[in-house]
């Protein structure tokens, strides 16, 4: 069994944050911070764990915050000593945000020295929340950093839909400010920070669907082949969707001529099961084709109506007149982020985004697993 993902701060974590700060700081009282924290720690999630350590830092640390800040930035590593690193920092993130406004460059210079030993991402987003333009100008400048891990920060940290961190409704209303930081950091020549790039503008497509296809209409000329990954890894969500221009970026046109046969093998699956089925594609054309080959499951919803989700299947390059059968099996099992409910559900064939063929089947669940 997967170890919890709260143990990656425990109380060992919590001794190495104790003993850091008193290194740095003597009248820090660490037995008293050390009893505070560790009666609380064990019945807390891995955020809330970071947040007790943070409350505890606001009990103990000078209530002058530029202060604190040269106590927590002297508690990384530095030649002379290991200092703190990895998942100790997500409480510093933490007690930065919550008490760094009025200091933005402050906080943002404490976030920067700190994000190569963890990342620096949860902490900088209320400043860019509070002060975006003033925020994003100095966090502009990250994208010439010597070291990837504030390049990435530059387009990680400003992500409107960053996972596990707050929103950024700004710029997920408007996200031009971002283009000139993407932009910057597009041919970058670290992975770790064009996955970032990928990932911001992927975030983007979810509500500017049309402005990424375009941005990656620009940017796919002449491109590199890592120039390439990163523009379709950005498109992934529009591609999903059949997003016409999305598809068309990376040679994928509406289909004509191109005719999809879907075959189920069972019209009743018994959860937990599986369906099996079959594409047969004829193209009927002169000319050949290139076409993705996607296909959607309509999950019945509690109210019975029919929500499709997206999965992806092949591609491939289909001659004059050729044919080609793709084959699948889709598990129907118990996961944690899907509530399965019994009776009619649709399986639809996507070609180049488009529907070609659709085949409805029953899910049968019983009593002790149904919902």
């Amino acid at each position: 069994m997967a170890e919890p993902l709260k143990h990656l701060i425990g109380p060992q974590t919590v001794r190495d944050t104790a003993n850091a700060v008193a290194r740095a700081w003597p009248p820090f009282d660490r037995d008293r911070f050390l009893a505070e924290v560790l009666a609380e720690i064990d019945a807390l999630e891995l955020m809330q764990r970071g947040q007790c350590i943070a409350d505890a830092l606001t009990r103990h640390l000078p209530k002058d915050f530029t202060k604190a800040v040269t106590i927590l930035q002297d508690c990384l590593p530095k030649p002379e000593h290991p200092g703190l690193n990895g998942w100790a920092l997500l409480s510093f993130n933490q007690y930065v945000a919550a008490h760094g406004r009025g200091h933005l460059e402050v906080s943002l210079n404490l976030l920067k020295s700190l994000t190569p030993h963890f990342t620096g991402e949860f902490g900088i987003r209320p400043f860019i929340a509070d002060e975006q333009d003033k925020a994003l100008a100095i966090i502009s400048r990250w994208v010439d950093d010597p070291n990837h891990h504030v390049r990435r920060l530059a387009s990680e940290g400003t992500r409107p839909r960053l996972p596990w961190a707050m929103r950024l409704p700004a710029l997920v209303k408007d996200p031009a400010p971002l283009l000139p930081i993407l932009e910057a950091l597009i041919d970058d020549g670290e992975d770790y920070v064009r996955r970032s790039v990928a990932n911001s503008l992927n975030d983007i497509a979810k509500d500017h669907p049309d402005l990424v296809a375009d941005f990656v209409e620009r940017h796919r000329q002449q491109a590199t082949k890592e120039r390439l990954w990163l523009l379709k890894h950005a498109s992934r969500t529009l591609v999903k969707k059949g997003h016409a221009k999305a598809l068309a970026n990376f040679g994928y046109a509406p289909v004509r001529d191109v005719t999809a046969t879907l075959a189920v093998s069972q019209t009743e699956i018994v959860f937990p099961g599986e369906l099996t089925f079959s594409i047969h594609l004829e193209n009927g054309s002169e000319n050949s084709v290139s076409v993705l080959i996607d296909y959607a499951i309509h999950h019945q919803k509690k109210d019975g109506s029919l929500s499709p989700k997206v999965f992806k299947g092949k591609s491939l390059q289909l001659a004059p007149g050729a044919t080609h059968i793709v084959e699948r099996r889709h598990a129907f099992r118990p996961i944690t982020t899907r509530v399965y409910h019994p009776g009619r559900h649709r399986i639809e064939v996507l070609l180049n985004g488009a529907s070609a063929a659709v085949a409805d089947f029953l899910l049968a669940m019983p009593e002790k697993t149904a919902g």
